[in-house]
């Protein structure tokens, strides 16, 4: 029977990044107390702490290590205690200096920061192994250990590595994917065009700048290799680790967020007890509760249920053109919407604001001001609305939409030499996700093969790159009866990224009944017409009807007269094609239609700018209602419930002030409705 590895932290996990290496130790003190004041329960120690660990190699140095978790301990707080293996030492790299990262262009990257070694270096896992076991023989049974925090930010700076060390480990990765025959690359990468076959192992090589565009196969491989070997990285940490102490689980900070796309989560989230996610805000989107919401729903998607928060900020960041600080009661909306989109613990980046180093302007739970700040004042009163939120643990969402992710698609569509560069993944994704967002309808999000027996409707809006069984999957969910609605340039090519003869969309063209001919993106800026009086960008083609029938068409251009929207039965349900990128408010309108006409209703019904998110336990609903408006709302909910945050009952409605946050328990019925 397998170990069960779950968090003993009770309730909602409180805290953040603890690094009182950075500080005297007379600090430490202090530290606990103010801990103690704003409710923190766990902190992540010993992510950065690797040249203090361990001084040169082989030789440790663990007393401020067992004295900082004997005094959390003391203290009542749990620590998440890292393998410090995102940062070697310096003397790390003087001795071994093969294990830098080079990048594309060939020139060999200098220590001085973090994640500046190559992956596949022997000597780095060797070390990176060395430090993880001897965390683990000295702490496995130590009372402040809750869980293992493996590495830091996998992939976030040293995602590819184009070294000749790297370059051998790619060819023994296709060796693997290929079953060690050459001929079966060579028909997956297509090499006979431009003179590309390769009739020896040793003459691949990683996807190195050169001067014209490289294989778009290579670089896929490229791309699922890259994800692959930081995924060996962490597997073999976590395993020193397990052995060690077979019941502490172990996690990993995802980076679900807008502009990290390195690695393939699908398939590292099965390896880890617990999903942890870092989110950040980007100061440049007027609306970041959206992607707050979005990558939550990813998260609780990938995790098959709760979560982790493990890093965010009380308030500005350091590293994006402007860091724009948050406004008032925005600290509280955001942790509370990554609670209601499925977080059972909230952890920020970082404990306390450091004075030196390159995050010295990054936010922190303490900030430079000390207690006298806002910020201050937040982070306590956030630990009390956590507190009072302990019992929403374990709950999950419950979702009947579905909306397909996939990396691989991702990655495919945004490879040079598209029909139109300006083609991005997630910004497709997101122009589907907000209107659900906006209308309070749930949303899971699904691999093309996964089981959609629980949804009514699914969403494809981008899956450029998609393989039969995934085509076949979705194909079959509108067949039995469910309404499937698939956005333009899917289906285009397989999993090789050879298109798919026959006309667009491809594999899909059979369940939507229609095929395209010929392409016709958009210029930046040009707009086209649509009959109902909306508009599209982006996008357009010449489709053809073979069984569907026109929705909406185009009104102008040389497609005038086109269908560009269209619906058709398939089996015992429906399936549609957006052959265009629609206007946000026609896109809205026609989601709207399309999750109406399956049978879709939102969570709960409220006014314009309050999000309204269900998470269901065993015995109660807690239907989260966050007000990004302003304005404040009156809002209907059971009569028996009761507002947790204040712990009133609620009589039948509950008020949701101006900027804040009403979380509402609804007691089950008998029958469990």
């Amino acid at each position: 029977m397998s170990t069960i590895r779950t968090l003993s932290v009770p309730g909602i996990a409180y805290g953040g990044d603890y690094n009182p290496e950075q500080w005297p130790e007379d600090v430490w003190a202090e530290d606990m107390r103010l801990m103690r004041e704003a409710g923190v329960t766990m902190v992540s120690v010993g992510i950065f702490a690797w040249a203090l660990l361990e001084p040169s190699e082989g030789v440790y140095d663990f007393a401020r290590m067992d004295r900082l978790l004997d005094l959390l301990h003391e203290n009542g707080i749990a620590a998440d205690l890292a393998t410090p293996t995102a940062a070697p030492p310096a003397w790390f790299f003087r001795a071994h200096p093969e294990a830098l990262p080079v990048d594309r262009d060939g020139r060999t990257l200098s220590y001085g920061s973090r994640q500046t070694f190559c992956p596949s270096s022997p000597a780095y896992r060797e070390a990176a192994l060395r430090i993880a076991g001897a965390l683990a023989e000295r702490y496995a049974g130590h009372p402040a250990v809750a869980m293992w925090h493996v590495h830091n930010e996998y992939g976030c700076h040293n995602a590819e590595c184009y070294c000749d060390t790297s370059a051998a480990a790619f060819r023994r990765w296709l060796r693997a994917r290929y079953s060690d025959d050459l001929a079966e690359l060579n028909h997956a990468w297509g090499t006979t065009f431009w003179s590309q076959w390769y009739y020896d192992w040793d003459e691949i090589l990683p996807p190195r700048a050169t001067g014209a565009v490289p294989n778009p196969t290579h670089q896929l491989d490229w791309r699922r290799f890259c994800s692959d070997e930081l995924l060996s990285l962490y597997v073999a940490e976590r395993d020193v680790l397990r052995r060690a102490a077979p019941s502490t689980p172990a996690t990993t900070n995802f980076m679900v967020m807008d502009n990290f796309d390195a690695l393939d989560y699908w398939r590292w989230a099965p390896e880890l007890d617990v999903v942890s996610n870092d989110h950040y805000l980007m100061s440049a989107d007027p609306e970041s509760e959206i992607d707050i919401a979005l990558s939550g729903d990813l998260m609780r998607s990938l995790a098959g249920g709760p979560w982790l928060l493990m890093e965010h900020s009380t308030g500005a960041v350091n590293w994006q053109p402007v860091n724009r600080a948050k406004g008032p009661g925005e600290l509280r909306r955001n942790a509370l919407a990554h609670v209601a989109h499925g977080a059972d613990g909230i952890a920020y980046f970082q404990w306390r604001a450091a004075k030196a180093g390159a995050e010295q302007w990054h936010s922190a739970m303490l900030p430079h001001a000390g207690t006298d700040s806002r910020i201050w004042q937040d982070v306590v009163a956030l630990g009390q609305d956590l507190k009072a939120l302990a019992e929403v643990r374990g709950s999950t969402g419950t979702a009947s939409v579905a909306i397909v992710w996939d990396w691989n698609a991702r990655w495919a569509v945004e490879l040079p030499s598209q029909p139109s560069g300006e083609l991005r993944f997630q910004d497709l994704v997101r122009d589907w996700y907000e209107p659900l967002w906006r209308a309070g309808v749930a949303v899971d999000f699904v691999r093309p093969e996964a089981d959609l027996s629980a949804y009514r409707l699914v969403l494809a809006p981008s899956l450029y790159l998609v393989d039969d069984a995934g085509a076949a999957n979705l194909a079959a969910f509108a067949e039995r009866g469910g309404t499937l609605a698939v956005g333009f340039h899917s289906g285009a090519v397989d999993e090789n990224c050879h298109v798919r003869l026959g006309g667009y969309p491809g594999a899909f063209r059979e369940v939507l009944g229609v095929r395209s001919d010929e392409l016709f993106p958009l210029l930046v800026d040009e707009t086209v017409g649509l009959s109902g009086g909306g508009t599209a960008t982006l996008w357009s083609e010449r489709v053809r009807l073979a069984g569907a029938r026109a929705v909406t068409s185009y009104t102008e251009g040389p497609l005038t007269g086109v269908p560009a929207v269209t619906r058709h039965t398939y089996g015992a349900g429906t399936a549609w094609y957006l052959a265009t990128r629609p206007d946000p408010a026609t896109l809205g309108a026609l989601l709207t239609r399309i999750r109406e006409e399956a049978g879709v209703e939102p969570v709960a019904t409220t006014p314009l700018g309050i999000e309204a998110v269900r998470r269901r336990g065993p015995h109660a609903d807690y239907l989260f209602l966050i007000d990004h408006g302003g304005q404040g709302a009156e809002v209907p909910v059971a009569a028996d419930a009761t507002e947790l945050l204040t712990g009133k009952p609620a009589s039948g409605s509950v008020t949701v002030p101006p900027g804040g946050t009403a979380v509402v328990r609804e007691p089950h019925g008998a029958d469990g409705s």
